[in-house]
């Protein structure tokens, strides 16, 4: 009998354990491996969807969906191609911004549970984050997957923002980062056309980012000292470092607060008070994406 789609994701779920994805295995646990309603909240789809699709009973997911379950099940490269083929979608081809978070990278973030963590793409496309970075941040769970890309944000001319509430920073060294690395993933990704649509959009949409673009702009991406305005607890002065990952090319966006400071005290109380439990889920961002 030829393996589908639904028999596969079963297969997956079975081989993880709550631990793998940064949850706490309660007493009396009978399940093995993951539960379907976990799977769900990881991909950010409905359990009933997921249901559907074990089941046979939704046979086309979007590859924005597929891309989700890939993520959130932790497969190796070659498993996740295995994935977009049992769906009847073409795995991502080369040349093409990956999306593609390596499974210690996830298990990295399921203990950095504390700390708010973002995971963005080549092309600043938030992809996962902590439920640190939820509470501080503003949830990205609503947001579209357009309004998620920090460059869209950061350059657009209306109140598009990746986050809920305003980041006070030093925006030109960010906006001189950004289009640099835009310039070097057009070079490195030829064949994205999300990529070079995002920055036709902007070049036609920002007259800024055409300056830069045009001029040819160069920027590192250093540490920075920003402020966080929360609607509950007032400013948050946070360090943030990006950090990159040997051979994927991927962002780790992380923020920390000095330790027993005041701002770590307001970034508990929000922990606390907002349920973001260090042992909770990682919520990877396709999460973003609605379920068919």
């Amino acid at each position: 009998m030829d393996e589908t789609l639904g028999t596969a994701l079963h297969r997956w779920r079975d081989r993880l354990s709550p631990a793998d994805v940064g949850l706490t295995s309660r007493p009396g646990r009978r399940a093995v491996g993951l539960r379907r309603e976990e799977l769900a909240e990881l991909a950010g789809l409905s359990v009933d969807y997921v249901v559907r699709l074990e089941q046979g009973r939704a046979t086309s997911p979007s590859a924005q969906v597929v891309a989700s379950l890939t993520r959130a099940l932790q497969l190796q490269p070659m498993e996740r191609d295995h994935a977009y083929r049992l769906a009847g979608l073409l795995p991502p081809q080369e040349g093409t911004v990956s999306t593609y978070v390596p499974a210690g990278v996830q298990r990295m973030l399921a203990r950095l549970g504390e700390f708010p963590v973002g995971v963005f793409s080549a092309d600043w496309t938030l992809l996962s984050w902590t439920p640190a970075w939820s509470v501080l941040m503003g949830d990205p769970s609503a947001r579209t997957h357009d309004e998620r890309n920090l460059a869209r944000a950061v350059f657009a001319t209306g109140p598009s923002r990746l986050t809920s509430w305003p980041v006070l920073q030093d925006r030109d060294a960010l906006k001189l980062a950004l289009v640099a690395d835009l310039r070097t993933a057009l070079i490195d990704y030829p064949r994205d056309r999300g990529l070079t649509d995002l920055v036709e959009e902007l070049r036609s949409t920002s007259t800024e980012f055409a300056r830069l673009w045009d001029e040819g702009t160069v920027g590192p991406h250093v540490s920075a000292r920003k402020t966080v305005v929360h609607p509950q607890v007032g400013e948050v002065i946070c360090d943030c470092d990006v950090l990159t990952v040997p051979g994927c090319d991927i962002r780790l966006v992380v923020y920390t607060v000095a330790a027993g400071s005041a701002d770590a005290e307001k970034l508990e109380f929000l922990r606390v008070t907002n349920g973001a439990r260090a042992d909770g889920p990682s919520p990877p961002g396709p999460g973003l994406f609605s379920t068919p």
